[in-house]
């Protein structure tokens, strides 16, 4: 391998790495067989960039070089038009225009009203809280707030 081909490998592989370590947990750092693990994955599969500035993966460029990816079994006719129909019949269709906004939110005494699912009661909150207090919690981590 020339100079150059090793170094679009490396950038190739550090942009890789780097995406999955965005989304990966930050308390739970990944071990060196871990990320050879990966590598030799990424290798084998072509999903690795290609060089040059097409953004594109070497199993998009060379497909008959690299094993297919594997097929997610779609959704059927029958259960695209159910689906179709609920959302016509709901309102939860982007109305046309640019608001961005859906139907039932423009018309909202056009479509059924959406069921109202019951929260947590202040008194509720309280007594979670003087517990949380009392066994020395971070209550904020109960609900997520920082």
């Amino acid at each position: 391998m020339n100079r150059k081909t090793l170094s679009a490998l490396t950038l190739s592989l550090a942009a890789l790495v780097a995406g999955n370590a965005f989304a990966a947990d930050a308390s739970a750092p990944k071990t060196r067989d871990q990320v050879r693990a990966e590598l030799l994955e990424a290798q084998r599969t072509g999903n690795i960039l290609a060089q040059g500035n097409s953004g594109k993966l070497l199993n998009e460029l060379y497909p008959s070089q690299y094993p297919a990816k594997a097929v997610t079994q779609g959704k059927t006719r029958a259960q695209v038009l159910a689906e179709l129909a609920e959302a016509q019949r709901t309102g939860d269709i982007v109305a046309s225009g640019n608001s961005g906004k859906l139907l039932n939110e423009l018309y909202p005494s056009q479509y059924p009203a959406k069921a109202v699912t019951p929260g947590v009661t202040r008194a509720q909150v309280l007594a979670e809280l003087e517990q949380a207090q009392r066994r020395g919690d971070d209550f904020s981590k109960l609900y997520g707030h920082n």
